[in-house]
């Protein structure tokens, strides 16, 4: 049994996400980011950067695993699915499940701070953020010209950057023009596990679509997020 420390973020979703699709028995601790769960003593136990999600694996020794990254493989491994064992084709997931780690998680969670919640509007920022979005994108298109999935077969690189790329219009970035992306994103929401993965903890779907739900949800996560 996995122990899943969470909340409703992309990140958060990452795991759920890969737990859903490999089928794996977990139990959710929802974790209050506003109330700062995360920064308790018994938290930072298990994950010392005091961020979601974090895991613990009951039937290893309660080994506790911290990063979104960091646990998809581990959990990949752990069901021997979604990740391959050929050294090329695990170097070709690693480097697109990197791709996000590094490149759509970062400038699309700047984004969604400087467009989002920042008090002040500082365009130049703003457009800073959106468009490195939007060239990531343009090479997530591009790839997908090229493969039907990122690493060649559907992976954990697939799940992780969907997760993110899911929520363009929170990050205000448009999706215009990159019919590749489109087609893959349409696959990946119909895929049974992400479509419950996603609502773990809670569904929060409708910020991303109702502009009076997002504003109520700025107001009560705004001071958050900018802490």
């Amino acid at each position: 049994m996995i122990d899943l420390y969470t909340a409703s973020t992309p990140n958060g979703h990452k795991a759920s996400c890969t737990l859903e699709e490999l089928g794996l028995p977990y139990e959710v601790h929802a974790l209050d980011l506003s109330a700062a769960e995360q920064r308790s003593e018994e938290y930072l136990a298990l994950n010392p950067n005091g961020r979601i999600p974090a895991i613990v694996d009951r039937g290893a020794d309660n080994l506790a695993i911290f990063e979104s990254g960091a646990i998809m493989i581990y959990l990949a491994e752990k069901a021997g699915k979604l990740l391959p064992t050929d050294r090329a084709g695990r170097a070709r997931v690693m480097q697109w499940l990197m791709f996000q780690m590094g490149g759509i998680g970062p400038m699309m969670g700047q984004a969604n701070v400087f467009y989002r919640y920042f008090p002040e509007k500082i365009q130049s920022v703003i457009d800073r953020y959106q468009n490195e979005c939007r060239r990531l994108f343009e090479v997530l298109d591009r790839r997908l010209g090229e493969s039907e999935w990122l690493a060649d077969d559907y992976s954990i690189a697939d799940i992780a950057n969907w997760c993110w790329v899911r929520t363009y219009k929170w990050s205000g970035v448009s999706r215009d023009g990159l019919p590749n992306l489109d087609r893959w994103l349409s696959v990946m929401k119909e895929k049974p596990g992400l479509r419950r993965g996603v609502q773990i903890p809670v569904k929060i779907d409708s910020i991303l679509e109702d502009e009076e739900a997002a504003k109520k949800f700025i107001e009560s996560a705004g001071k958050f997020v900018q802490r």
